[in-house]
Parts: structure tokens; sequence; C-alpha cells
């Protein structure tokens, strides 16, 4: 569960008027392959009904070298942050509204997870999210922590059921993935 402590951490990415309870969301701790070929420790807040199979990938993921740069939970100096890029966090809940749209965020439901964001931004027409990740949309150059189709990250969440917003046809999320396919 979301301990009062780990609550505390996440600051305004979350409160009463979320579209889930607490009670919803599972803590996760899990280990990640970094930049650096080590071993670290990672955290992410997901659905209670997705959390033993979102283990699972990243166990995966591990297991097939994947690199992550980080994976903490965000905090309110997140929310805060210009949209630089300047952060590579892998991250899921965040209490949010759609990119350019009004309504939830899967992400606001623990449904959705972004997988090193600066290595596979968001592309909608000129829009480039993280900003400074343009160098990233050309998707032949392959560099570590990409993702592709058919890479790993995009079999694992397919093995669960997730679907990959970088194969969407009306914009490019490269880094997210989604349990209700947006």
């Amino acid at each position: 569960p979301v301990t009062a402590s780990v609550r505390r951490r996440m600051g305004e990415t979350w409160s009463p008027r979320c579209p889930v309870a607490l009670a919803d969301l599972r803590y996760l701790t899990l280990s990640f392959r970094g930049f650096d070929g080590l071993a670290h420790t990672g955290e992410l807040v997901v659905a209670a009904s997705e959390a033993a199979d979102v283990v699972s990938v990243f166990r995966a993921l591990f297991a097939a070298d994947f690199p992550i740069e980080e994976m903490r939970l965000p905090t309110t100096a997140d929310l805060e942050a210009a949209p630089t890029g300047d952060g590579n966090n892998t991250a899921a809940l965040l209490c949010r509204a759609t990119t350019g749209g009004s309504g939830w965020s899967t992400h606001a439901y623990g449904l959705a997870i972004d997988v090193n964001p600066f290595h596979n931004p968001y592309q909608k027409g000129d829009v480039v999210l993280p900003e400074l990740a343009s160098s990233y949309l050309d998707r032949s150059w392959r560099r570590p922590g990409m993702i592709w189709p058919g890479s790993p990250a995009v079999r694992e969440f397919a093995r669960i059921g997730w679907s990959w917003g970088g194969s969407w046809s009306s914009l490019s999320d490269y880094q997210h993935f989604t349990a209700t396919g947006r």
C-alpha cells in the first residue's frame, strides 16, 4: 500500500480530488538497469489492479538489460518544472489532465507509465515534450534507452495487455504505456 510516509513524499502529485483513492494504488520498489550498467532500485505508484503485472514487466526489462536512467516518485517540484527535458524520470502516477486536454490522464489513475521520457519524447505536430528531446524523434537512430516496435519494452507491456503510445496515428508518445489504450 501507499504508506503515510510515501504519501508525504508524493507532494501534490496526488490529492483527494484525484479520480483514484490511495487505497486503490500500490507503491512498488523495482530493480532496474541504469545507463551505467549497474543495478539500481526505483519507485513507482500504480493502480493496485496492475501492480503484479507491472512488476513482471520491469523484472523482464532488468533481465534484458534495458537501461533506465531514473525511476523515482514525481514530486510537487516536478509538477512546477518547465517541460524542457532536464530530467529523464520513468514514472507512473501523476494526478493531472491529459496533455493538451481537460479530462483526466491515465496517469491520474495509475494506469500509465512513461519510460525514459527524454529518450522517448511526445510529439504532436510542432509540439515536442520534453522540449529539448527533438534529436530523439529520429527513431531510426537507435540509442540505449529508446523504445521502438518490437523492443523489449513494447513486447513486455504488450504481454500484460498494455498498449504503446509510439504506435498511435494522431500523435507519437514514445515514452507512454497504458492499460487503457489512451
